[in-house]
């Protein structure tokens, strides 16, 4: 890279290639993860263009063997983790962890970086054509003759990078190197992606909240307790009116809160198998909370910073809450009791006898 790089102005329209060449400038340690993001931007080109074509692409929903979390895989699960498998080899990319592998997967031994990939997240969604994604955190590889799963058992402040693709009306790639979130759009007809969101800032408050109500039977009392509260709207203690949002992509419901704020919750809860949530650490809340972090919201597990959490085993589950910063200290604030629990009937909408 020449002095015209290095002193590139980067601005809406800019190229993603363009982007991570004035990163690459800025901090030449970041030379092998921006060459990780270009495979992964590439690969989701391809995955994007799959989606866009819907069934016309074949049955992209239909069931085959279960992934390493006990999920039944779709036809586009398969698809995607391939695809993101062989750009990924070209990358300097030493260690693979997937959801849709058992294991790590060894691809280039030697090379400096590990990552951490959900290729298809909410496969719920796929027979329906509605939102799909892709989450990947990016790490340095760590040698440990003793444990071969070493690299990914770092905190996710070691990431170098993270995001996410969004498969919706557009593709979006959401991107953090440690200096900013970005949104970078699919422009489809030169099949690269263009910078149309700068340094994302997140508002520090909004009214609205995403999660799966259909297991509120199921959540503790911090959860269930804040929710009922939102849902009280003005007459509760947050003192305002709050609307509900849930896509069953996560991607999704992130891009949305980037962009307008809120809070996401998909909690533990007392069902077998839920007591961590269903989202896993590496490769779906740690991303996840690094792209927060960047634009200025929050991420924690109810009890603490997701990023500083250090994963003891690859598909290690966790609970996640993150979006505008002062709905995630609410949310702690009901975990460590400093916000009255409330009441278990919408009968009592008024503030109670409990609070202030």
């Amino acid at each position: 890279m020449g002095i015209w790089v290095q002193h590139m102005a980067i601005t809406i329209g800019s190229t993603l290639s363009e982007y991570l060449d004035a990163e690459v400038a800025r901090d030449s340690s970041l030379a092998d993860t921006a060459k990780t993001l270009l495979a992964l931007a590439a690969a989701s080109i391809d995955v994007s263009e799959v989606c866009g074509r819907g069934a016309l692409a074949g049955d992209l929903g239909a069931q085959g063997e279960t992934n390493s979390d006990g999920d039944v895989q779709k036809a586009l699960d398969v698809i995607a983790h391939k695809r993101f498998t062989e750009a990924l080899q070209s990358a300097p990319v030493a260690e693979v962890c997937s959801e849709e592998a058992d294991d790590v997967m060894v691809l280039n031994p030697g090379a400096p970086l590990a990552v951490a990939i959900d290729p298809l997240d909410g496969s719920s969604n796929i027979a329906v054509g509605m939102v799909v994604g892709t989450i990947f955190g990016i790490r340095p590889v760590v040698s440990d003759p003793n444990d071969p799963n070493a690299s990914f058992k770092t905190p996710g402040t070691t990431q170098t990078a993270a995001g996410f693709t969004v498969y919706g009306p557009a593709t979006t790639f959401v991107v953090t190197l440690g200096d900013g979130t970005r949104i970078f759009t699919l422009d489809r007809a030169a099949k690269v992606f263009k910078l149309t969101h700068d340094r994302l800032k997140v508002v520090d408050s909004a009214n609205e909240y995403a999660i799966n109500s259909s297991n509120g039977r199921h959540w503790d009392t911090p959860v269930r307790s804040f929710i009922e509260d939102c849902m009280r709207g003005e007459e509760g203690p947050h003192d305002r009116n709050f609307n509900m949002r849930w896509t069953a992509a996560l991607v999704a419901d992130a891009q949305r809160v980037l962009i307008r704020g809120g809070v996401f919750l998909y909690p533990g809860d007392s069902r077998k198998g839920y007591e961590q949530g269903r989202l896993r650490l590496l490769y779906e809340t740690a991303p996840i909370a690094f792209v927060m972090e960047q634009a200025g919201a929050a991420a924690t597990d109810g009890r603490g910073r997701i990023l500083d959490v250090v994963a003891k085993k690859i598909h290690e589950r966790s609970p996640l809450v993150f979006g505008s910063k002062e709905e995630v200290a609410s949310v702690e604030a009901y975990y460590d009791g400093r916000q009255p629990a409330a009441g278990r009937s919408p009968l009592f909408g008024q503030r109670g006898l409990m609070r202030s």
